[in-house]
């Protein structure tokens, strides 16, 4: 069972202890910090809070532990990584992206500014020779500045230890749905990895909920690879140009397999009329079946269970990994979700569900009724 520490408690008093390092406020997260780099510098895994979901995070300069991060996910070794570096400010980045990149164009530097830290990853060109093991032997490598407190802070204590950086895919088993909680990354991988292997931070629920927005900058123009919650219209503006839409020469990235978070239970994406009419159809026999819509939906089986949708798509987003995984139950053998509306705010949510149905397309057909 992996080892969990508590920072709950110190959610507010974290900016306090970033903006002033020799404070009172540091002094008391300094014995988790070095606990947290003792396991890193180990060559173990640290599974810790960033904005969009939790990270199973190793050194991403040590190959041997970005080892155990494939190991224990069950990922293909050539399936790359992000690589998160700290900072608050370009300075402190900077040296970072430099360690790493071995060019950053100007409009990568653009959206650094603008959204850095913050959920967006920027595919650059990789030094000969740094993390290949993180970037999946590929000659790019995926970067990206989290703002959670906890993640800036581990980070920035890793930089004093001499660790440039974290390979930090999300901390859950391969294809499946990512976690937002503490609690999730502890039941993915109970009877996996002891607390020798793990050490979980517990910074409490993500408040981004989805994973970042990726984007391209390796090959002269930005291309978006995976979208998130950052504006398609923001990101423009700070790149200074439009984004190319992705095409087949892109690189390998994470989470941009057509086929992925998906939970145990069958997904299928329905427009809330089809869903009402199998409903109807199934009636008082409807087993085994769970609804998360934003449409007031009837079933005439006590059997359903039935979750409601935010209709703000910030709220959906927070809690989208969350309740799937409250659906996922053993009984569950289906997943109704109502079709996100087609508005480009959605498009980070609609990803994601349309990535986890054709998951549930590749296991055999389940019943819902009997």
């Amino acid at each position: 069972m992996a080892l969990i520490l508590d920072l709950r408690a110190l959610g507010s008093t974290l900016g306090t202890a970033l903006g002033d390092p020799g404070g009172a406020t540091a002094a008391g997260l300094e014995p988790l910090l070095q606990r947290a780099c003792a396991q890193l510098q180990a060559g173990r895994l640290l599974a810790l809070p960033t904005e969009t979901v939790y990270g199973l995070a190793a050194d991403a300069d040590a190959p041997e532990a970005v080892a155990r991060i494939f190991a224990a996910k069950g990922r293909p070794a050539d399936h790359p990584l992000i690589v998160h570096v700290g900072g608050r400010q370009p300075a402190q980045w900077q040296a970072a992206v430099a360690h790493y990149a071995s060019a950053c164009p100007d409009f990568a530097r653009r959206l650094m500014a603008a959204c850095w830290p913050g959920p967006l990853t920027l595919i650059l060109p990789r030094r000969p020779g740094v993390a290949s093991a993180a970037a999946g032997g590929q000659g790019s490598i995926g970067l990206r500045c989290p703002a959670h407190p906890v993640a800036q802070a581990v980070l920035l204590a890793g930089q004093r230890a001499g660790i440039r950086g974290l390979a930090a895919p999300s901390a859950n088993r391969f294809g499946r749905l990512s976690p937002t909680r503490a609690e999730h990354v502890a039941d993915e991988f109970a009877g996996l990895l002891s607390d020798e292997e793990l050490l979980i931070l517990d910074g409490g629920p993500c408040p981004v909920g989805i994973e970042s927005t990726i984007i391209d900058c390796s090959r002269g123009q930005p291309v978006l690879l995976r979208p998130g919650v950052l504006p398609l219209s923001t990101l423009e503006a700070a790149a200074g140009q439009r984004l190319a839409e992705r095409d087949a020469a892109a690189p390998r990235a994470s989470g941009t397999l057509s086929a992925h978070y998906a939970p145990r239970a069958r997904l299928r994406l329905m427009p809330a009329a089809e869903m009402q009419a199998a409903l109807d159809l199934l009636g008082p026999n409807a087993r085994h079946l769970a609804l998360y819509c934003r449409s007031p939906l009837r079933s005439a089986s006590r059997h359903v269970r039935v979750e409601r949708m935010p209709e703000q798509v910030s709220a959906c987003a927070h809690e989208l990994f969350a309740v799937l995984r409250a659906l996922d139950r053993p009984e569950t053998r289906l997943i109704w979700v109502e079709t996100p509306p087609d508005d480009a705010a959605w498009d980070g949510v609609r990803d994601r569900l349309q990535r986890a149905a054709a998951a549930g397309c590749n296991t055999p057909p389940s019943r819902a009724a009997g």
